[in-house]
């Protein structure tokens, strides 16, 4: 787990070392234990460490494999590393080093582009080729880690976070008004290759790119989702589909084990994470550290889940680390977290991911974390409305949207103002084959969009804050397929998650399963008052919120004025999102932008 960048030029100019040693700086929470820059003139590349797998020297990056040509730098962990390296040994390959960034080379070497499917984890690379002038950039299938990137005449800049891009310097920081469309829209998620930014990109999930020496860029998918069961699976009972589950999940929480350091778990006392605890504690970890944390109640809505929690601490005899947080460490906390979001990012579990964070990296490098399942699995409230009905974007709309159009056109002042790109962006998202069911729609796009452009994001963002990785088993690709092929019938069923409930009754407590849901709770961001009120009063009043104008004024007032009863369908505060994304403007860029 690292922080990757870098700088390609287009002509016979050299790379600015001093642009791609500011990115790097700006990402030294990301990787504290090494860092590195490689320059081959056009082209230099940087790399901060988090050492995990191969703590030796030998791992250290940029990784340069002279006798093939390649350097790389690379972000990420790769699950099978072990299986592919002994492969390619068999294929005659030798190795100078024990980790998965040389494997990652020499399966670029032996396959080409569709090494990408040779592997299993999360990953963000750069390859460089000496001999061709190419570089490959690639992601992973969910997009668990980020890869960004701006372009301008002659060169491309890319780096694991914004911020780092930023301080490189030369980006175009106008608001791309399709962005602000999405944002404002759909549940505050930018979909990729857009970011709020005009001038900076995203290289999409399960995608590669590949950059020519005169600066063509060719960008392919390699991977996607299928609904539907498989041939094999045709004929299954109840008790197949839980045996399945069951398998599945096994595999993908016991390839998160593959590490040097130990690996905890950020237990939230709901049924995923969970599920992650008793798994690993039936497959024989003892000693397994986990991580709770809590928040002060606002009026009836209970601030933490630790009754939950515990019940999977006494069953399984995990070491457990309580959290509790009064609001007073939670204002100074959040403009931290603001400062650290690569995007804005309006949950109001950011600043809870955060501060989990910065406590669970005094004990561990490495924990897993059960984000993706409601995604997969059905577990939220808009998916049983989807099974029936005739309008799959009407309805996912009324049930996932923050604001129909014509409030959207309320609250955007009039040069920021598009048509409805948030619906045409579901609509061709809907259109695609591979989902024919209008659930089926909702939970592709969830998992492909939704689910990688917010939960995914701050987890790997935030944890990364701390230099805390985070492995998300959920999101095991064969996990999700095999999400896909199970009948929608047997995840929304019950209040949703049906299935993995079911699988889940033969490893962990009832009273976990069948508990009423909740979520990552940070009530005093969702009703906001006393301080954190008058910091959205003051995110508005700033001189460069007032230049850029990106609000009808009219329309921030009525918020302002009574903000506990404009609450989005999704339980979000629509007078946070705005005034999160004008934070996070004013921390990111000059004032006067």
């Amino acid at each position: 787990m690292c922080g990757i960048c870098g700088e390609i030029r287009f002509s016979d100019s050299q790379a600015d070392l001093a642009a791609v040693g500011r990115m790097a700086d700006r990402m030294a929470r990301r990787g504290p234990d090494g860092e590195g820059i490689v320059a081959r003139g056009r082209v230099a590349l940087g790399h901060r460490r988090l050492k995990i797998i191969d703590l030796s020297e030998g791992a250290q990056q940029p990784m340069v494999d002279s006798l093939l040509g390649y350097t790389i730098v690379y972000n990420g962990a790769i699950y099978n590393y072990p299986e592919l390296r002994k492969e390619l040994q068999d294929k005659g390959y030798q190795f100078f080093s024990h980790g998965d960034t040389e494997v990652i080379l020499k399966a670029y070497h032996a396959w080409g582009t569709d090494c990408v499917k040779h592997f299993n984890g999360m990953f963000a690379f750069a390859i460089y080729e000496r001999d061709s002038g190419k570089v490959m950039l690639a992601r992973d299938r969910l997009g668990i880690k980020p890869l960004y990137y701006s372009q301008q005449p002659g060169r491309l800049r890319f780096a694991s976070t914004v911020p780092a891009l930023l301080a490189g310097g030369d980006v175009d920081t106008e608001i791309d008004p399709v962005a602000l469309n999405l944002y404002m829209t759909f549940h505050s998620v930018v979909p990729a290759p857009r970011t709020i930014l005009a001038g900076v990109k995203k290289l999409p999930p399960a995608t590669f790119a590949m950059i020519g020496p005169d600066g063509q860029m060719q960008v392919e998918p390699y991977w996607d989702v299928q609904f539907g069961p498989r041939e094999d699976q045709r004929n299954y009972q109840l008790e197949d589909w839980i045996d399945e589950t069951l398998d599945v999940m096994r595999r993908a929480v016991k390839r998160r084990l593959v590490a040097d350091v130990p690996v905890g778990v950020l237990l939230s006392g709901g049924l995923d994470s969970s599920l992650v605890v008793g798994l690993l504690c039936e497959a024989g970890q003892s000693g397994l550290e986990t991580f709770s944390i809590g928040f002060e109640s606002v009026g009836d809505e209970e601030g933490n889940e630790f009754k939950y929690s515990d019940v999977i601490v006494d069953r399984f005899q995990t070491r457990h680390h309580k959290l509790h947080i009064d609001s007073k460490r939670t204002l100074p906390a959040l403009l931290e977290c603001i400062g650290e979001m690569s995007e804005p990012m309006v949950s109001h579990d950011n600043v809870g991911f955060y501060m989990l964070s910065q406590e669970v990296a005094k004990y561990l490098k490495v924990v897993q974390s059960g984000q993706g399942a409601d995604e997969i699995f059905a577990g939220y409230h808009w998916y049983p409305p989807m099974m029936d009905t005739d309008d799959a974007i009407g309805t996912y709309r009324k049930h996932f949207f923050d604001r129909d159009f014509a409030e959207y056109q309320e609250t955007v002042a009039p040069d920021y103002l598009t048509g409805d790109c948030a619906g045409e962006f579901v609509a061709e998202h809907f259109a695609k084959a591979g989902a024919e069911a209008a659930i089926d729609k909702a939970l592709r796009i969830d998992t492909q969009v939704m689910l990688i452009d917010d939960p995914v994001k701050r987890v790997d963002n935030h944890t990364m804050a701390a230099s805390l990785e985070a492995r998300v088993p959920f999101l095991d690709h064969e996990v999700v397929e095999f999400a896909a092929n199970v009948p929608a019938n047997l995840k929304v069923a019950e209040g949703g998650k049906y299935i993995l409930k079911e699988a889940s009754r033969r490893v962990i407590p009832e009273e976990v399963i069948d508990r009423p849901k909740g979520y990552f709770p940070v009530p005093a961001l969702k009703y906001l008052r006393g301080p954190f009120l008058q910091l959205a009063r003051d995110a508005f009043s700033d001189p460069a919120a007032k230049q850029r104008g990106l609000y009808n004024t009219r329309y921030v007032d009525r918020l302002l004025a009574d903000p506990e009863s404009h609450i989005t369908p999704l339980r979000g505060s629509k007078l946070w999102q705005l005034s999160l994304l004008e934070l996070w403007l004013q921390t990111h860029l000059n004032k006067t932008t």
